[in-house]
């Protein structure tokens, strides 16, 4: 008996020490990743193994079912062949952007396979009431094809009228293709009005299926973020805005959501349907490529503009290079708006590095944040910011889910991605980088007023918060690169 209470702990202590040195090995062995996502995995291992084990296993890396990996690579490599096919037409599009910003796009178009396009036209839609009024005239005035693709489409209000329109344009022979995801759009997939629009003829396609099934195989938290709508090969729609009315009702008590969308005319249309095509064949099998000959480059105005489109089975690094440059090459002024504030430690660094070298850093981020625990990270990084000269402001009157970025009040970028490790490494998102001190101007307005329903978070006062608080943040900090 003696023997036996003997045997056992030390089996246990035997098997632990042993999960606990595969794991670590595993998490050594990974070719990608950062040393501080290896390094929060670790300590979450040893302090808690068996809880740690279970984590990694379906999340400590971007993960896709085989089938699917090697499905979305070919199709990529079609898709990009496609858009190097271009280079010869674009030539009557050349983009003019001045030194030293110019670098920033070529370091853009190396790593997300892109290029910077002349010739487009952005125009800033300043309001809900104004995108959806917006967004409606042009799939009432559409002649061939609607494509959208939303990470959530909620059977609200603005639902329902997007979806009549989606469905009258259907019943007059447009083609309608609607791409949401399985998580963000659970309650629309069950819906009647899917239902409806189905029946219409509006093409649905459930994107990332999330099956329990598929947790042996893929990670279920990689989500479709993207924000696309592509009317008649000829206008385009980006920004931060889902398909739901302000009030959010999922999460009402966060309301009014706060978002900023663009339309864009001009070439660069065709990277951005590129992105919606290769979506569609993913979760169809059909192919849309021949839509992609037939836009024609045309010059319509001066902004100068590149897609990137980001995800985990590639370019899921560039948009934290991409951010770095912007914040390397700002002289002057330097905005941020992120609904999450949970980035890697380079990208902190670069911003950090630009407020300490006299760049006006601002950071706005909203007071009451829908994820506790990314709320609670997101602070414990405010002492080392502040310590910098980063101005941090906290939006007050909702959530302020505008992704947003002003260089020098010449260089932009808006698009679906947050400043946080889930966007910037996990999920497949859409950014438009762009040159045009005309629309720049216009973003900075916008973003001027988000500043002027903040509270501005002060040194002084920062460091004086309770100890219990201060603890809380910082543990939650310890995960910020898991989240």
């Amino acid at each position: 008996m003696n023997a036996l209470q003997t045997f056992w702990p030390l089996l246990t202590l035997i098997a632990h020490i042993a999960l606990i040195l595969w794991l670590v090995t595993l998490i050594l062995l990974r070719p990608r990743g950062t040393s501080d996502a290896r390094l929060a995995w670790i300590v979450l291992i040893v302090l808690a193994p068996f809880v740690g084990a279970v984590a990694y296993m379906f999340l400590g890396a971007p993960r896709f079912a085989g089938r699917r990996r090697r499905q979305h690579a070919s199709i990529h490599a079609d898709v990009s062949g496609l858009r190097r096919g271009r280079a010869e037409a674009l030539a009557q599009c050349v983009a003019k952007v001045p030194a030293p910003y110019d670098r920033v796009f070529t370091l853009a178009g190396a790593v997300s396979e892109t290029d910077v396009i002349g010739g487009n036209e952005l125009t800033l839609s300043r309001t809900p009431e104004q995108f959806a009024d917006d967004f409606v005239a042009d799939i009432e005035a559409a002649t061939t094809t609607v494509h959208l693709l939303t990470y959530i489409y909620l059977d609200d209000a603005i639902g329902q009228r997007f979806g009549r329109s989606l469905m009258q344009a259907a019943e007059r022979g447009v083609t309608v293709r609607l791409q949401v995801d399985s998580v963000g759009s659970q309650s629309f997939l069950r819906s009647q009005l899917r239902q409806k629009m189905e029946a219409s003829g509006v093409h649905i396609v459930e994107q990332l299926p999330a099956r329990i099934l598929r947790i042996l195989f893929s990670r279920l938290d990689i989500r479709n973020h993207r924000k696309i709508a592509i009317i008649d090969n000829t206008i385009g729609w980006i920004g931060s805005r889902n398909i739901a009315s302000p009030d959010f009702a999922p999460k009402a008590r966060y309301a009014p959501w706060v978002d900023c969308t663009a339309r864009l005319q001009g070439p660069a249309i065709h990277d951005l349907q590129a992105l919606f095509v290769e979506d569609w064949r993913v979760g169809t099998g059909e192919s849309l490529e021949e839509m992609l000959l037939e836009l024609q480059p045309t010059p319509v105005a001066d902004s100068c503009l590149q897609v990137v489109g980001t995800g985990p089975n590639f370019n899921n690094e560039a948009l934290p290079q991409v951010l770095q440059a912007c914040f390397y090459a700002a002289r002057d002024e330097l905005t941020l708006t992120t609904p999450y504030y949970v980035p890697d430690v380079a990208t902190e660094s670069a911003l950090r590095s630009a407020a300490l070298r006299g760049v006006q850093t601002t950071l706005i981020v909203p007071a009451r944040n829908d994820s506790h625990l990314v709320g609670l990270a997101s602070r414990s990084h405010y002492g080392a910011l502040i310590e910098s000269g980063v101005a941090i402001y906290e939006y007050q009157p909702g959530l302020l889910h505008a992704k947003t970025m002003t260089v020098d009040q010449s260089l932009f970028m808006i698009g679906s991605a947050n400043l946080d490790r889930r966007s910037l490494e996990l999920n497949f998102e859409v950014s438009v980088l762009g040159w045009c001190p005309d629309f720049t101007s216009h973003l900075r307005f916008l973003q001027q007023s988000y500043l002027e329903n903040s509270h501005r978070v002060e040194g002084p006062r920062w460091q004086k918060t309770p100890r219990p608080q201060r603890l809380l943040q910082n543990m939650a900090g310890l995960l910020s690169p898991l989240l």
